[in-house]
């Protein structure tokens, strides 16, 4: 039966995850990905793939635009809160926190990295190897502050959040001919999978035990991908959600089977995918009106430095639009797949 997404029918679903909270198991949030969930590590490295300036993060606490692609907080941030954490995750480049800051939370995400080391070549950004590097040193500095016993008991019990794979597909396969040349898009797949595999396994051999493992959206609905998709008059690109979905479908069997192979390990698969596309078959449903086009300038191509505060096409409420920007989801559009998602993290890991 359709539904309408109202404010207070919001409310009443973040009444209950917060009842439903006793007291947490997950004694920190630790994050892995791309601009999915990054909450500002490339602010501090060379690459023109920022968003550390307005109106990125314009109704986020205090007005202040942080990294996170977004006008607000993005999905660890709610994930965070709703296990009873701070409602915030600290990036671990940002200078301004520390390891107290990072005991409950902290995040190794980099916008545009995929798990294909040739994507974070694209834009200059961190790598999955160097971002699994830059947990190790973070596993030597919680055992120095927290003493190894306690320490390893938090990087036990903690939740990981993995979330990536669409710029390996939109920023490089599709854009470069590289990997054409050597991959089928089904091949491209394949390989993708291999590659979390590695990772995950990786991930287990350094502590790891409770894994949200993300695969991609609706990648072909994208305002970026609906701007080029000229012939299509505009329309999602049905070639690359039907690729999203057989993507997604092979990371589920691969999940599953290392929850077999590996003594110990939880590996919940988060479908961000089916609400996603949800809200963007049915906005009006979800409180939405816009969903052509992103709420940042023109809303068809920019991100970004191209995502600027000066422009006067920029909306007033991004409330209305599922997206921000011509790649990212608004605060609101976050928070409604972040609270699908809470429900199913809650009852496996809690």
């Amino acid at each position: 039966m359709a539904f309408t997404y109202t404010p207070w029918l919001l409310a009443i679903t973040e009444f209950l995850i917060l009842v439903s909270i006793t007291k947490s198991e997950v004694p920190a949030i630790i994050v892995f990905g791309d601009s999915s969930v990054d909450t500002g590590n490339n602010n501090v490295i060379a690459t023109v793939l920022k968003s550390n300036f307005r109106p990125y993060g314009r109704d986020f606490a205090g007005g202040r635009p942080t990294g996170r692609f977004c006008n607000g907080r993005i999905p660890p941030d709610f994930i965070s809160e709703a296990f009873g954490l701070k409602p915030t995750v600290p990036a671990y480049l940002d200078p301004a926190y520390n390891i107290a800051d990072f005991a409950t939370g902290v995040c190794f995400a980099s916008a545009g990295t995929g798990y294909d080391n040739a994507t974070s070549a694209v834009l200059n950004v961190i790598p999955m190897w160097k971002e699994l590097e830059y947990y190790k040193d973070y596993q030597n500095k919680l055992r120095a502050h927290l003493g190894n016993e306690k320490a390893n008991e938090v990087l036990r019990e903690a939740l990981y959040l993995v979330s990536l794979g669409t710029n390996d597909f939109l920023e490089n396969y599709y854009t470069f001919p590289t990997r054409r040349a050597q991959f089928t898009v089904q091949q491209y797949e394949d390989f993708l999978v291999s590659l979390s595999r590695t990772f995950l396994g990786e991930l287990y051999g350094l502590g790891a035990r409770k894994i949200s493992l993300t695969g991609v959206p609706p990648m072909g609905c994208l305002p970026l991908e609906r701007t080029t998709n000229i012939m299509g008059h505009h329309g999602c690109m049905e070639k690359y959600n039907s690729v999203a979905l057989e993507f997604n479908g092979k990371l589920k069997t691969m999940a599953s089977r290392l929850n077999k192979e590996l003594r110990g390990l939880s590996i919940e698969v988060a479908d961000a995918y089916n609400i996603f596309n949800q809200i963007i078959r049915r906005p009006s449903l979800y409180g939405f009106e816009v969903v052509e086009r992103a709420c940042c300038s023109t809303g068809t191509f920019e991100m970004s430095y191209l995502c600027s505060d000066h422009s006067p096409f920029t909306c007033t409420d991004a409330d209305k639009y599922v997206f921000w920007d011509s790649f990212h989801p608004t605060e609101k559009t976050n928070h409604i797949i972040s609270n699908h998602l809470i429900g199913h993290l809650l009852e496996k890991f809690r």
